[in-house]
């Protein structure tokens, strides 16, 4: 049973997969503005149900590493070692998010976002939950010791620290220089 429950897994992650790369490149090549769901699933040979199935809006084929981003900013937090300090561990994985978003080949995509403004609202939704979910983390966290609005804080700007070095003309100076003010205000917020 765990073969076929393995197979069905790869499966299904191939078919996103392959749904999210033809969105893009078809957003890439046409216009963000110019292409539907209908024209994605034809083009990568699914039905719209199934494009469905895998993204809840056409938005959500921009940022399909939307959960996996997620995820590993909240396991920077829970995966941490026992004596491994917060503000470090964050600023590596934003560090590391922000390898991605810089990459050779990004620049179009972020281009078309920001020609976008369903891309944009989009984005800024999920920056919201990202830090919701954030602020979740280290509000579960035992060893962290602060206010609820120290966490939110934390979080949001965490988060804005990505999106700012996503634009920047120096992502990881833009990363330091946020994160020596995050750990400032982190230190000043300590009991």
């Amino acid at each position: 049973m765990t073969e076929l429950s393995g197979r069905r897994e790869r499966k299904k992650a191939a078919t996103r997969q392959k749904i999210a790369d033809t969105a893009l490149r078809l957003f890439l090549e046409r216009g963000y503005e110019a292409v539907g769901i209908r024209d994605v699933a034809a083009e990568a040979d699914v039905a719209v149900t199934t494009v469905f199935a895998h993204f809840a809006s056409k938005e959500a084929l921009v940022f399909e590493r939307d959960q996996d981003f997620e995820q590993r900013l909240t396991r920077a937090v829970t995966d941490r070692p026992p004596h491994e300090p917060l503000i470090p561990a964050l600023h590596r994985e934003v560090q590391a998010l922000v390898r991605h978003c810089t990459a050779e080949g990004a620049a179009p995509v972020r281009r078309m976002i920001e020609g976008s403004p369903a891309l944009r609202e989009y984005e800024e939704s999920m920056s919201l939950r990202h830090a919701q979910a954030l602020a979740a983390a280290l509000a579960a966290d035992p060893r962290l010791s602060r206010s609820a609005t120290a966490r939110r804080a934390t979080a949001r700007f965490t988060i804005d620290a990505y999106a700012l070095a996503c634009r920047a003309d120096d992502p990881g100076a833009t990363v330091d220089e946020v994160f020596r003010m995050i750990e400032a205000a982190w230190e000043a917020t300590a009991p």
